[in-house]
């Protein structure tokens, strides 16, 4: 089974409540569709109930008990979002009349859908810019009380029959964090770990990345990564980490063992976590257009609740994949992976 496959199935297995902000796009609309007849779960598409309806239509389908369409116009509990907005943002200097305009906003009504309870997740960013997607997720459903920052990654899938035997890795942070200290960079390492593991169900091997291993070079930046891999090894003994290690040493197996012997997970690294935005965002994108991997997100960790981004290029099939990765982060976060 390949690891979309894999990743559906299991999603499947523990289904939740997912709206997608964007109801009006085909491409939501069809990625419904399926995640339904998948069994992730119940859908609901925010918008225009006239035009939402025509779209399902278009594509042979119909509201029901799975598939809901909920419009912001006319929802029965818009009233009631709306002053619960109020509260929430009220020390921003929002009014009572503005929050009532925000439900107007899909983003921000999709998200409040769940920071009520009445949704598990939601998936935006079709038609969106990745900053207001963000910002409605850290504006309404908010950071985890435990979690020290929200961080992204890319659940990156590597091309079937790899010659370095790996299915799929975690590249972080590659969306959200310009330039992280040392105790944050060792923050996004833990939320990836748990990441990894509840997506691809593997024991993480955490690689901290820089342009030196283990003392090759001098830098700030550098130094940087190795305070973050000594803050890992004293506060999470259990997790298998290392840094600093050059992508090489992190990856193969013999670079791993030429450049940093006696490393717990040089070479066999599953889980990169790069030193800054700069080089994640660079390491992604050249992994995705050279490499062939298959690049799934920016997706959102250290959130209340689980809220992702698409690319506004994606497909529907990406969309579906996007459902599949929130359904399991709620399970993620519900304890139930």
């Amino acid at each position: 089974m390949s690891v979309l496959d894999d990743l559906q199935s299991r999603a499947a297995a523990r289904p939740a409540h997912i709206v997608l902000s964007e109801g009006h796009d085909p491409r939501i609309v069809a990625a419904a569709i399926q995640a339904v007849a998948a069994g992730l779960g119940t859908i609901t598409l925010v918008g225009d109930t006239n035009a939402v309806s025509a779209m399902l239509r278009n594509h042979g389908a119909e509201p029901s008990d799975t598939l809901y369409i909920a419009d912001p116009a006319s929802h029965p509990m818009a009233a009631d979002m709306a002053l619960a907005f109020y509260e929430l943002r009220k020390h921003k200097g929002i009014t009572q009349e503005q929050a009532a305009a925000l439900m107007n906003d899909r983003l921000v009504f999709a998200a409040m859908l769940v920071r009520m309870g009445h949704a598990d997740g939601t998936v935006g960013g079709a038609v969106a810019t990745t900053s207001d997607t963000v910002r409605a997720a850290l504006q309404v459903i908010g950071k985890a009380p435990d979690a020290a920052l929200v961080s992204s990654f890319f659940l990156m899938v590597l091309p079937e029959g790899h010659p370095s035997g790996r299915d799929a890795m975690v590249f972080s942070d590659c969306g959200l964090v310009i330039d992280p200290s040392a105790p944050e960079l060792a923050a996004i390492a833990v939320q990836s770990a748990t990441s990894y593991r509840a997506l691809a169900a593997q024991t993480p091997k955490v690689a901290l990345l820089s342009f030196s291993t283990k003392g090759s070079a001098r830098h700030p930046s550098v130094s940087k990564v190795t305070d973050a891999a000594e803050l890992l090894r004293d506060l999470h003994p259990d997790l298998e980490t290392d840094g600093e290690l050059q992508f090489d040493a992190a990856f193969v197996p013999e670079v791993g063992t030429s450049k940093a012997k006696g490393s717990p997970v040089a070479g066999h690294a599953n889980v990169m976590i790069f030193p800054n935005l700069d080089a994640g965002n660079i390491g992604y994108k050249i992994a995705q257009r050279i490499g062939g991997c298959s690049a799934i997100g920016p997706i959102l960790q250290g959130l209340a609740k689980p809220a992702n981004d698409l690319s506004r290029g994606c497909t529907a099939d990406d969309v579906l994949h996007m459902i599949a990765v929130t359904v399991l982060q709620s399970a993620a976060l519900k304890g139930t992976s």
